[in-house]
Order: structure tokens, then C-alpha cells, then sequence
């Protein structure tokens, strides 16, 4: 990584990465309770699932309005806003005293999620240049894997030390909290970078950010945006302009935050059929997410160095052949020792996509005003991620759990050929990878 790419990553920690890490850290702490609470309020398991996937649902439908809010109001405000709504949610998780409530506070904290996703992708995406994006971004991706990783940890310590899971309620609401304030009162890199891309003397002072014209000097995009003609386009009208790329890319993309959402669900259940004890399958899905998350900027780098498809291809190959592969291994001897090779091939798989949804996505935006295009493109990923548990739950019931994770790999596969196809056409390599 060159310097500039290190001091302007390091200038994002504390309005980006360090707020990332905080709110999964505190989404990662109640992620696992939820169902629990349900159930201590009278909803029976079918509900209580229900009640949990609401989370997913409201990440879902708030990826649009996300979209169009950022555009008008930009990335700081809905930053600070959707962290402060989010107190809301949670405030309603640690006091629901009803099932409806509950669902609709998880709901709420899910369209803030979306919010705070798309806002700070939408920041990273106008302000991080080309040559360094993917690796910016997967230290995003990364940020968020870390604070989801360490949160069940802390969520199960004060459970363990307060007796009640609504003290990692209280714990969310403390990292929304610390999150609003770096965002809303930290250092603004965009200000320290402008001072960098702007010569002195060269801004007319008080002119809007809208008619500054830009130095190109390498650094960050942080300038004024030239708008259209017309002025800003809406979420649906650029939906309708970019639909080529989100029919084909996105589709692609799509496949990808399946079979990544698809392995949270394949490989407990085998574990669980193959009748091991729920230690043994914890060790082995730990082992795969600390392969997992050891990849993330390894990610970047290759994205940077080699090109998008050198991470993208790879990754869905490894996932897509190991689910079919595992498929074939259930009655076999030794089945155990297959179930952990495969777990860690799907591992390092993962690994090597972390990154690859959020730099597709900014590098095919547009670039004056990203926002409303990110907004249907992470509605797209997110379907991909909700839609797949759904599937391979429906195809095991009405054949077997073997060919339902090979269809998951299938899935792969064929994401990998949307890759192959479509990462060229829409994405040019830079000059400086």
C-alpha cells in the first residue's frame, strides 16, 4: 500500500471503520438473542425464526429509501440519524412487551442498518480513489466482520454476569451511541483531504460545493459533485437507467451473498446430521470464520493488484466446488474429517470475497452521485442473502440435506460464470493495479 493510501485509509477510522466495528459489534451481541427473547415472550419456534428474520426484512426494504435519503441529505447526516433511530429499536428490544413490538423494533434496527451500510459505502465509493478502493473497502468489510465476530463474545459474557439478555440490549445502545459521536463530532476526512485537493486561494470562498471544480491530484475525490442535468436523479429513475448492469452484475452479485448466507445455515445443520455435539461444530465453524476473517485484506489486495475477478472468480469456485463436494461426503468414512476439510475450502473462499460486493458496487455507480444506484444494488445482494436460507430450507424438505447443498454450490457456480462474463464488460482494470 502506498503512503497516501494508508494516511487517507487511516483518516476514515474515525468516521468510518472505527463506527463500523461499534455497531456490528453491538448488532453482533443481540443478533443471537433475539429468537430467546421471542420465546420468553410466548412466540413459539416458527415465530420466534420469524421474529429473528425481520431483521433481514427491514435491511431489505430500507435499502431504497437509504438511497434516496443520502442523496439529499449526504452520508454524515444519515450516518448520525440512522444511529440515533436505531436507539429506538434497541430500546424497544430490551423492553418489547409484546411479540409485535419486538418484531417491530428488530425491523427498525434493520432499515437503520441499511441506512448506515449504504451511507458509509456511498462515502467510501465518491472519496476513495480506484487504485486503492478494494482495499479500503475490504478493510470496511473486514471492520464489520470483526465487530459481528467479537459481539456474540460479549453478548454471552454479560449474559452470563447480569442474568438477562437485556443487558446486551444496553451494550448496542452504548456503540450506537459512541457511533453517533465519532461520526457527528469526529474529524471529517473529506475537510482534511479537500485541503489537500484544493490549492490554497483556489476555492472562492463561500461558493457551494456543487460548482467547485476539482484538482486531480491522486487523492480521495472530496470536492464538489457536478450534478446532472436536471438535477438528481431518484432512486427508481436510476434503477431504470442502469438496469443492464443490475440484471447482469448484480444478478452475479446476487449469487454471491447467497451462497456467502447459505454456508451460516449448511454447515451446522451437517454437522448436525453427521451427529456431532454442538462443541465439535462450533470448533469447526470457528475454525472456517478465523480462516475467513483472516483473508479479508488479502481480498484487497489481489482486487487492487490483479483485478476484480482474480478475487471474484476464485472465491465462488472454492465456495460453489466445496458445497457440491461436501455433498457427496455425508456416508463416506471418515465423514467428520471431509466436513472440516470442506468447512475451511468454504472458509477461504469467503475469505477471498470479503470486499468484492462493495467494490463491484462502487466501481460500476455513478460516479457524481452513487447513492440511489448503491441503494438497488445492495437490495439486490441483500435478496441473494435472504433468499438462499429460505431455498435450501425448502429444497431439504422435499428431498435431502446432500442435494440441497449441492444446489447452494450450484448456485456458486454459476455465479462464477455471471462473473467471468460480466466482471470484464463492466469493469475496466486501473492504470495503477
Amino acid at each position: 500500500m502506498t503512503d497516501s493510501a494508508r494516511q487517507v485509509m487511516r483518516r476514515f477510522a474515525p468516521m468510518i471503520y472505527g463506527p463500523t466495528i461499534l455497531f456490528a459489534l453491538g448488532e453482533g451481541a443481540v443478533i443471537p438473542l433475539i429468537p430467546i427473547i421471542a420465546a420468553k415472550l410466548g412466540a413459539d419456534l416458527a415465530l420466534s425464526g420469524l421474529v429473528a428474520s425481520a431483521l433481514v426484512i427491514g435491511q431489505l426494504v430500507g435499502n431504497l429509501p437509504a438511497g434516496y435519503l443520502v442523496a439529499r441529505i449526504g452520508e454524515r447526516l444519515t450516518m448520525v440519524g440512522a444511529g440515533t433511530l436505531a436507539l429506538l429499536g434497541v430500546g424497544g428490544l430490551a423492553l418489547a412487551p409484546s411479540v409485535g413490538v419486538l418484531a417491530a423494533s428488530v425491523f427498525l434496527i434493520g432499515m437503520c442498518a441499511a441506512a448506515f451500510g449504504l451511507a458509509r459505502h456511498a462515502f467510501m465509493t465518491t472519496r476513495v480513489p480506484q487504485h486503492y478502493r478494494a482495499r479500503s473497502l475490504s478493510l470496511l468489510g473486514g471492520s464489520f466482520r470483526l465487530g459481528m465476530f467479537i459481539g456474540p463474545f460479549l453478548g454471552a459474557l454479560l449474559l452470563g454476569l447480569t442474568g438477562t439478555e437485556a443487558s446486551a440490549s444496553w451494550l448496542f445502545a452504548a456503540c450506537l451511541v459512541a457511533s453517533v459521536l465519532l461520526v457527528g463530532l469526529g474529524p471529517d476526512p473529506e475537510t482534511k483531504l479537500q485541503e489537500q485537493a484544493v490549492p490554497r486561494g483556489g476555492t472562492p470562498r463561500g461558493e457551494p460545493r456543487s460548482t467547485i471544480e476539482t484538482v486531480d491530484t491522486g487523492e480521495a475525490v472530496t470536492g464538489g459533485i457536478t450534478l446532472p442535468p436536471g438535477g438528481r436523479p431518484g432512486v427508481f429513475r436510476t434503477m431504470m437507467q442502469h438496469r443492464g448492469v443490475l440484471s447482469r452484475l448484480g444478478l452475479a452479485a446476487a449469487s454471491l451473498s447467497a451462497v456467502r448466507s447459505a454456508r451460516q445455515v449448511v454447515l451446522p445443520l451437517w454437522g448436525v446430521s453427521l451427529a456431532l455435539d454442538a462443541q465439535t461444530i462450533s470448533l469447526v465453524v470457528g475454525i472456517a470464520g478465523a480462516i475467513d476473517f483472516a483473508l479479508f485484506y488479502a481480498s484487497g489486495q489481489v482486487m487492487d493488484r490483479f483485478g476484480r475477478l482474480w478475487a471474484a472468480l476464485p472465491a465462488m469456485l472454492l465456495m460453489g466446488t466445496g458445497f457440491i463436494v461436501l455433498a457427496f461426503t455425508h456416508d463416506v468414512p471418515q465423514a467428520t474429517m471431509w466436513f472440516a476439510m470442506f468447512a475451511a475450502v468454504i472458509g477461504v473462499g469467503n475469505g477471498l470475497s470479503s470486499g468484492i460486493l462493495l467494490t463491484l458496487g462502487a466501481d460500476v455507480a455513478p460516479k457524481g452521485d452513487p447513492a440511489p444506484f448503491l441503494g438497488s444494488w445492495r437490495t439486490l445482494t441483500d435478496a441473494g442473502g435472504a433468499t438462499a436460507p429460505v431455498l435450501f430450507s425448502g429444497i431439504a424438505a422435499i428431498s435431502t440435506l446432500g442435494v440441497a447443498t449441492a444446489a447452494m454450490g450450484v448456485i456458486g457456480l454459476v455465479g462464477a460464470l455471471g462473473f467471468l462474463r460480466w466482471v470484464p464488460r463492466y469493469i475496466k482494470r486501473p492504470s495503477a493495479e
